[in-house]
């Protein structure tokens, strides 16, 4: 497959980063890197996307500070980024909303015509010109002007105007109205771009809990977007998707991460960072990354908070 038939994905995030930890971090990679070894996607971005701090978890810091925490523990990423619309917003917003701002975002910001994992969409990724221009965006002479991942993902980030960490530099991309008289020399190009929920097995085995979920997100969720699942301490996939009736509905929606790394919950848990902190423990710095723990100790965060 070449680079513009395959899938272009952006990985999202959702969590209380209570604190974000060098798991969590991990996760993008390894989702990233599995999902490259399968040929059939690209990923241009990821997305860390902190809860509302109205969502109740005891011990959860204001957002001021779990961004802040974000944003130093991938500042040295070049594809991750944090947004901080959840934590601006007047409420707690579901992990469905989040999902369906971002998508109509993308949409706004790029012109993409953003498809569900259900319905690929066959249209070019096309949308209005920025500036009136006489000459063709791209032609099939001008192969380095056609839409790349970079040239996306900068066309995004660009116009992301709150997000929290540096933006590599990168080219802006135009993209181009449908219905302009471009002549033969015009070839669209179909991208297609999808945004995909990242997550631990964790999470996936929550949705297996009677009434935590709402069934209705749920089929948004999996259904018209999909997940990625980073499997933690050996998790059986397929024993907890074979316990709700959605995720075996949705089951090839689901793409479990499938590497030789060992994955211990202990790298991921924000709850153990905290104890580790609490009680001075030296192997804080196999959890967190050592600005967010100078952040953390220069803030007193967690000294005497719990659970």
């Amino acid at each position: 497959m070449t680079e513009t038939t395959k899938t272009h994905v952006i990985l999202l995030a959702c969590g209380s980063f209570n604190p974000i930890t060098k798991g969590h971090i991990q996760m993008f990679e390894r989702a990233r890197d599995y999902l490259h070894k399968t040929g059939r996607f690209i990923v241009i971005g990821g997305i860390v996307s902190p809860v509302h701090d109205s969502y109740g978890k005891q011990g959860l810091v204001s957002s001021r500070h779990r961004l802040v925490m974000c944003q130093l523990a991938v500042q040295n990423s070049d594809w991750i980024r944090v947004d901080p619309w959840e934590c601006y917003q007047d409420t707690w917003q579901t992990t469905c909303s989040v999902l369906e701002h971002h998508r109509d975002l993308m949409k706004r910001v790029t012109g993409c015509i953003l498809s569900n994992v259900n319905t690929p969409s066959m249209t070019p990724v096309i949308g209005q010109p920025q500036h009136e221009n006489t000459q063709p965006i791209y032609q099939n002479s001008n192969v380095s002007s056609k839409p790349t991942a970079a040239k996306i993902l900068g066309k995004v980030g660009e116009s992301l105007t709150r997000i929290c960490c540096v933006r590599p530099p990168v080219e802006r991309f135009t993209f181009v109205d449908e219905n302009a008289n471009l002549g033969t020399v015009m070839r669209y190009e179909e991208i297609e771009l999808r945004i995909l929920l990242l997550c631990g097995s964790d999470l996936l085995e929550s949705f297996c809990i009677p009434g935590l979920w709402n069934e209705a997100d749920m089929e948004v969720i999996v259904g018209d977007f999909g997940i990625v699942v980073v499997p933690r301490d050996a998790a059986d996939t397929d024993r907890i998707m074979n316990h709700s009736s959605i995720l075996r509905k949705y089951k090839n929606n689901i793409m479990v991460v499938k590497d030789d790394i060992n994955h211990p919950m202990s790298v991921v848990s924000s709850t153990k960072s905290r104890l580790a902190l609490q009680h001075g423990d030296g192997h804080v710095v196999d959890y967190l990354s050592q600005p967010v723990i100078d952040y953390i100790l220069k803030s007193q965060l967690y000294i005497n908070a719990s659970g």
